[in-house]
């Protein structure tokens, strides 16, 4: 993973943390945990407040994830709002924190003035055994504590100027005015600064969970989709009068059930021209084959004329394999008539032709489901599915790592906003 993290593709764009105040806050979180404290004089956090290295020093990279549910959190600044989520095990996680910031800014950034929040985004379940454990989770309850106690503090102060406005010579109680003085030190004038935050529950919509191998319920109007390993511990066994379960192995069904629900975007010229998806699809087939037939290859020097080469002297391999032929003959196709009858492309072929409908709420879930199903595209994997893209890419030979390293950070995170715009039809959004 060195490369990776060499080229911010792994654990990029996190937080700084090396003062001494703010570690010291961090470890009373930790703390309240129930976890040891950091010895750390400078480590770095996500949106979350996780940290790799912090993880990496506890030996426990779920120390913010026990048990893979019940999601813990550190906001030390509101800034955190705009970090990536690195380790998570719902897709939703990083909706639902922004949801928190948006709807509780003015609270959060007074409390961080000179405490911490910390807490945990609470579900109906204390463990994930089966999958009606997940199909249980309808909303979420956000239980926020502070490092310092500024939120006990702002509650005690509240509760005492309400009953020095309602009760009766409550005005003469010495004890009582001296605390409220004591404690606004803290505080401040909480007539003026918001500091408990007030909406703390959300819907746990559509999502992706880490359990199982992996699980994605998709939630509609009044049907559950529920798409997964058949293997998985209460497959077509939870509510089988609510959900719908299709196997993750299962193409046909997976394909019907995306373009029925609207999820997907079909082929049509007007957008498979402009995105360039299947040229860049055909080469990601390609450079998967190369590194699968001819794993020493050196990646820079390929260029047409040794291409050519390559498909020649593997023709067998190339055609039994199936991927590039088959989009090659389908841009020439798209080219001609404009469109592709997907009844007459194979189950499987399918999803190298799809991407998620942009307008669709469920976008990016849909695009990270398509984004597993066709793995030879390491880019769209990165994008959408990064913890399937940093299993792979254990397995890939070590000239390839360098190459795809290369290819994304040149071209991903030189602009990823007009890279996700051509490709996928989708701008800027809160998991990127």
């Amino acid at each position: 993973m060195k490369r990776l993290l060499e080229a911010e593709l792994i654990y990029g764009r996190l937080l700084d943390i090396a003062e001494p105040h703010l570690i010291a806050r961090y470890n009373k979180a930790l703390k309240g945990f129930g976890l040891p404290e950091t010895k750390l004089d400078r480590f770095s956090i996500d949106m979350t407040g996780f940290s790799p290295d912090v993880a990496a020093e506890l030996d426990d990279w779920d120390y913010l994830d026990p048990k893979k549910v019940n999601r813990r959190f550190v906001i030390m600044t509101p800034d955190q709002e705009n970090l990536p989520v690195v380790h998570t095990s719902f897709s939703n996680t990083a909706g639902l924190m922004h949801e928190f910031y948006l709807a509780n800014r003015r609270a959060i950034t007074a409390v961080t003035i000179k405490d911490a929040l910390y807490g945990e985004i609470e579900d109906s379940v204390a463990e994930v055994k089966s999958l009606e454990d997940l199909l249980s989770i309808n909303e979420v309850r956000f239980r926020v504590l502070s490092a310092e106690d500024l939120l006990g503090k702002a509650g005690e102060l509240r509760a005492l100027a309400d009953r020095l406005t309602t009760v009766p010579d409550a005005w003469r109680d010495d004890a009582m005015l001296n605390r409220m003085v004591e404690l606004a030190k803290s505080t401040g004038d909480i007539r003026q600064n918001a500091l408990v935050p007030d909406k703390l529950v959300f819907r746990h919509e559509s999502f992706w969970a880490d359990h199982f191998g992996g699980v994605y319920i998709f939630s509609d109007e009044r049907t559950i989709t529920v798409i997964c390993d058949p293997d998985a511990p209460g497959f077509r066994r939870s509510r089988p009068w609510q959900v719908s379960y299709i196997s993750i192995n299962d193409h046909a069904r997976i394909y019907e059930f995306l373009a029925r629900s609207g999820r997907i975007e079909l082929p049509r010229a007007s957008w498979v021209d402009a995105s360039g998806l299947y040229r860049h699809r055909a080469d990601m087939a390609l450079q998967s084959l190369i590194a699968r037939l001819e794993p020493q290859a050196d990646f820079e020097r390929i260029d047409p004329i040794w291409t050519q080469t390559f498909l020649h002297r593997n023709a067998d391999a190339v055609m039994a394999e199936g991927t590039y032929p088959f989009l090659a003959g389908i841009q020439k196709t798209i080219a001609q008539t404009g469109s592709i009858r997907m009844d007459e492309v194979a189950p499987e072929r399918r999803f190298s032709l799809l991407r998620a409908d942009p307008a669709h709420p469920d976008m990016w879930l849909t695009n990270r489901l398509i984004a597993q199903l066709v793995p030879q595209d390491f880019v769209s994997r990165f994008v959408f599915d990064k913890q399937g893209f940093y299993r792979s890419y254990e397995d890939f030979p070590e000239n390839f790592r360098a190459h795809v390293v290369s290819v994304l950070t040149g071209a991903y995170l030189k602009d990823k906003k007009a890279f996700r715009k051509r490709l996928y039809g989708i701008g800027d959004d809160i998991n990127a």
